[in-house]
């Protein structure tokens, strides 16, 4: 009898051992869940960046906060360049990846992408005094062309047969203090990314080529394939946030204009890359 009573007592000790490790595992996972990672640059004027008061601010940023709310998720973010952003995603160190990525085939392949939060295409800012020499796409063969490697624009700039000069998670002022002094030719990104850093620059002088646009595109968060459940709460968040108004707003206050609707502009060329 007592050696019976051994036995259920044992047993009756794993049962409720069993039950703790689940109830341990299930406030693990439920800790997990109530934070979201956001691997950032910091240095994307206006997407990403910091104010003049030393805070991460940005339209990306500002809008996860906003589904960070919305999902009741505290977010925590870390910077990265672009290459660490996505592997940060890729290898679950950070939940999205928020700095203005727009879609392309190979990323696609890899990462899905949100419901898009920003409209946009390409251009390219050059020399005010001779416009670097360029006056079309075609131009841009043998020119100096600056930006971050593997980036989208840069895989434009290199099939249009440019010189590339690669930075590393550079500021826009650098980019534009090369450009002035010879040591690059031109910088090909999103345009209202750089319709913002000239207007933040107005000392140096260079300017958006006019009338040159490229590539129709739309960014939005990238997130893990593997993670269905996190995209399709994301989507829902920025669906909400478009239908009560709450996304142009953000868009309005760090772009001058609602990015987030797709722009009447005429487009010189869409190019192919990977």
């Amino acid at each position: 009898m007592k050696k019976t009573l051994l036995i259920l007592s044992a047993s009756l000790l794993l049962i409720l051992g069993g039950c703790t490790s689940e109830k341990n595992a299930t406030e693990s996972n439920k800790k997990q869940s109530d934070e979201l990672v956001v691997a950032t640059s910091g240095t994307l004027f206006p997407s990403s960046y910091y104010n003049d008061k030393n805070e991460l601010t940005g339209y990306d940023i500002e809008v996860t906060k906003e589904i960070g709310k919305r999902l009741n998720k505290k977010v925590t973010f870390k910077e990265f360049n672009v290459d660490g952003m996505l592997s940060a995603v890729q290898t679950n160190k950070a939940d999205v990846a928020a700095n203005d990525f727009s879609t392309n085939k190979k990323r696609e392949e890899k990462f899905s992408l949100s419901e898009p939060i920003k409209y946009s295409f390409g251009s390219m800012v050059v020399r005010k005094e001779d416009n670097s020499g360029i006056s079309s796409l075609d131009d841009v063969k043998g020119k100096k062309a600056a930006g971050e490697a593997s980036t989208t624009y840069m895989k434009v700039a290199e099939s249009l047969g440019a010189t590339l000069v690669n930075y590393d998670n550079a500021t826009n002022d650098q980019y534009m203090t090369d450009l002035v002094k010879g040591r690059t030719d031109v910088i090909l990104n999103d345009y209202y990314l750089q319709k913002m850093a000239v207007a933040a620059l107005p000392d140096m002088p260079v300017k958006i080529l006019e009338d040159v646009y490229f590539n129709p595109s739309s960014s939005g968060l990238v997130i893990n394939k593997d993670n269905t459940e996190l995209k399709k709460d994301i989507d829902s968040a920025i669906t909400d946030m478009k239908k009560d108004g709450t996304l142009a707003k953000i868009a309005t206050s760090f772009y001058g204009e609602d990015i987030s609707k797709k722009p009447s502009v005429t487009i010189s060329k869409t190019i192919e890359v990977d």
